[in-house]
């Protein structure tokens, strides 16, 4: 299971950097969008990764090794709204851009 989350981390994150790096805004703000899933894939993992364990506290005196940590997943889930918000944001601001420039290159240039 770890191996899978961790080549799964590897590939949101390579597959981000290339898109970073293409020169069309759309292409970046997808490969920002694919790093932060990536991060918030890493963070919920240093929860360690728990299954068939219960994910609420039971009976008084039950060992507290056993559950999962609960302070990952709400920085994730946080991580989640705050990057769905940026993502409107820059879709936002990305239209904008190209009404004014009429391209979607990064320095606002075509290349010939």
């Amino acid at each position: 299971m770890e191996l899978v989350l961790a080549l799964g981390i590897g590939v949101l994150v390579g597959s981000g950097v290339w898109l970073l790096l293409r020169p069309r805004t759309y292409q970046v703000i997808i490969g920002l969008s694919l790093i932060s899933y990536a991060v918030n894939l890493f963070i919920f993992s240093m929860g360690r990764l728990r299954v068939d364990a219960p994910p609420v506290l039971g009976p008084a005196g039950s060992d507290l090794a056993s559950y999962g940590d609960p302070v990952p997943q709400a920085l994730v889930l946080t991580a989640i709204v705050i990057g769905f918000a940026t993502t409107a944001l820059f879709l936002v601001v990305l239209l904008a851009s190209r009404g004014l420039t009429d391209t979607d290159h990064v320095d606002g240039q075509e290349r010939q």
